[in-house]
């Protein structure tokens, strides 16, 4: 039988009771959940942001929960406008993704009809669980009903075409949708990008994407063919739409990709609408606005064939089985057998924080809340630095009368923490009459 492995499930635009006992500003959404999954206590994240309508940019709040009502069938939700509610789940199957999420819940929502397997299951854990395994077919939606434990599996989803897809109101009944498949198994037909014909006009809906969307990706490229490649090809997470800027213009970010589309907003194309837009324009580019939209799939093709669509990874990192007891207990090596000796160059500018390893490591090492814009990618190097600037908000260091202090992340995955990543805690001390100048580093 399956061990029970960590995933998540995540409500758009939705947020449930819970008792906070933990809140911090500016992470990133992924920050946000990985924390969660981390801390044995919590049950639950909630993540918002709000867009700052002088700049703009979202300020983000990420508060952790001990306690949801989100597992209370009978709990109703409340409205809550660029919340990201992410609830801890415990799901038996070796399938489970190494990605922030496997599962978009929507609550009392369920697809008439359409429906390949029908089981009964005593928890909705082990309803989203079986459709991990499914292997007759992909399955790509679920519903589980909490009265009469019906857990129904299909290939279609919200996205289908081809077919009539009624997405209707069903009390007592929660929607889910797989999102641990690959890119290029999101529909049953060709998946294609185009800008959605939602009877909103383009710029208002590409402004609103821009301010109200939670970027998950950012790149520069050199062509919208590039952009519309990234979000196909893209395996951290499953890409359902991208914002083309137009041409490079310097270093700036001209690309980005987001988990959402239309289908995901719990009123749709109206959302775009209400939307008000900016205060203050600040002449940046709008740029074009692409969704993912499934074709019809061909006659030929076989709904039932076995597939293997599903990440074959999980969540969990390999333990080194030569870990000696005495690398098992230093607070400065992970479970994989990783040892860091970190060391803090207090400098007039920056913080350098400089990482020498007994193994060659690879992922990437960043400031806190500043994954996007203090990191460095480290690609099978023993020895690597990042540099905190002291200043701005690119790295986000804390000054307090003459002490400089920031929290780094050592981590191995480009998105998700997980257990064999290390956080520390630097800091310099500058004594402004002396010009002496001391530094500290502990393990978090």
């Amino acid at each position: 039988m399956s061990v029970k492995r960590i995933a998540f499930e995540k409500l758009t635009d939705f947020d449930y009771r819970g008792n906070t006992y933990y809140t911090v500003k500016n992470l990133s959404l992924y920050e946000c959940q990985g924390w969660c999954r981390e801390e044995p206590d919590c049950q639950a994240a909630a993540f918002s942001f709000v867009v700052n309508p002088l700049i703009p940019v979202q300020e983000t709040l990420c508060q952790l929960q001990n306690e949801t009502s989100a597992n209370n069938p009978s709990a109703v939700p409340q409205r809550s406008v660029n919340m990201y509610y992410m609830t801890k789940l415990q799901l038996r199957s070796e399938n489970v993704c190494l990605r922030p999420w496997g599962f978009e819940r929507v609550p009392n929502k369920m697809i008439r009809g359409l429906d390949n397997a029908l089981i009964y299951t005593s928890t909705k854990e082990a309803c989203l669980a079986a459709c991990l395994n499914e292997h007759r077919f992909t399955c790509r939606s679920v519903e589980y009903n909490y009265v009469t434990l019906q857990c129904q599996l299909s290939d279609s989803d919200r996205r289908t075409t081809g077919q009539f897809v009624q997405f209707v109101d069903a009390q007592g009944v929660d929607y889910f949708e797989n999102l641990c498949l690959k890119g290029n198994q999101a529909c049953k037909g060709n998946r294609i990008f185009q800008t959605p014909r939602i009877g909103v006009a383009d710029d208002k809906v590409a402004q609103y994407a821009d301010l109200h969307y939670y970027t998950d990706k950012e790149l520069q490229v050199t062509s919208e063919a590039a952009c519309r490649l990234a979000c196909e090809i893209e395996n951290e997470f499953l890409c359902r739409s991208f914002l083309y800027k137009g041409p490079p213009q310097g270093s700036q970010y001209n690309c980005q990709l987001f988990h959402l589309d239309h289908k995901t907003l719990p009123d749709g194309p109206s959302t775009y609408l209400n939307a008000e837009r900016p205060l203050i324009d600040n002449g940046e580019r709008i740029g074009s606005y692409f969704e993912n939209s499934c074709e019809k799939a061909a006659a030929s093709s076989v709904s039932g064939a076995p597939s293997d669509h599903t990440l074959p990874v999980v969540f969990e990192a390999t333990e080194d089985p030569n870990l000696n007891n005495l690398t098992r207990s230093d607070v400065n090596c992970d479970k994989t057998g990783t040892c860091y000796d970190v060391s803090v160059n207090c400098k007039d500018t920056k913080i350098a924080v400089q990482v020498r390893t007994n193994k060659p490591f690879n992922g990437r090492i960043y400031a806190l809340g500043r994954s996007e814009t203090c990191n460095v990618d480290v690609i099978n190097s023993d020895l690597f630095r990042l540099d905190l600037t002291m200043t701005g908000q690119d790295c986000n260091t804390q000054s307090v009368t003459g002490v400089y202090s920031n929290t780094v992340v050592l981590q191995h995955h480009s998105v998700v923490m997980t257990k064999a990543d290390k956080i520390y805690k630097v800091k310099c001390t500058y004594d402004m009459s002396s010009k002496n100048i001391t530094f500290g580093m502990m393990p978090i």
